[in-house]
């Protein structure tokens, strides 16, 4: 039997989401003093470059950005081999600094931990705040996003995945039922 694969959110849909996300994240830290955000290598990379420009044309200004790899962070770095070490690209200290964490799915928890892990080893930031696309639940860790794009609960045997063009933009989410 072929997997069943459902469109979740389409281009105007992840656009709203992150329009959302924006505002939320303005609201909440009252503007963007002392404010960076960080991707979670890929997806969350990507998606934090689209909250970074969406942040930049409310404010006028623009928002330092950085993405992190967790690779080695992770705690079945040495029970998997299809892991690969990408590149941790942060330019800034986030020693005092208030650190949206942008993550394209939220699922365990595992990989949010791994990244707070990596972000604390440069610097000690003000506060880490989580922005995720899809929270699709059942968390191992208490792990609780700040700004969610959309909540889609699972099954455990169901995928999220997220679609992204050769300009490394989200087109659209969709749920993979096996």
């Amino acid at each position: 039997m072929a997997a069943e694969k459902i469109e979740i959110l389409d281009l105007d849909g992840i656009t709203r989401a992150i329009t959302r996300i924006a505002h939320e994240v303005l609201e909440k830290n009252k503007g963007i003093k002392d404010l960076v955000i960080v991707g979670i290598r890929t997806g969350g990379a990507y998606l934090a470059t689209q909250l970074q420009k969406k942040i930049s044309e409310i404010e006028g200004q623009v928002v330092p950005l950085g993405n992190i790899d967790v690779t080695m962070y992770r705690d079945d770095f040495g029970s998997r081999s299809d892991l690969s070490v990408g590149q941790t690209d942060i330019r800034f200290s986030p020693s005092g600094q208030k650190v949206i964490l942008v993550d394209d799915v939220l699922f365990t928890g595992r990989t949010i931990r791994a990244a707070m892990d990596a972000l604390m080893d440069l610097g000690r930031p003000t506060n880490i705040q989580l922005a995720i696309l899809i929270d699709r639940g059942h968390r191992e860790l208490p792990i609780r996003p700040d700004y969610i794009g959309r909540n889609l609960p699972t099954a455990r045997n169901e995928q999220i995945e997220v679609d992204f063009d050769d300009q490394n933009e989200a087109q659209a989410v969709h749920l993979i039922r096996a």
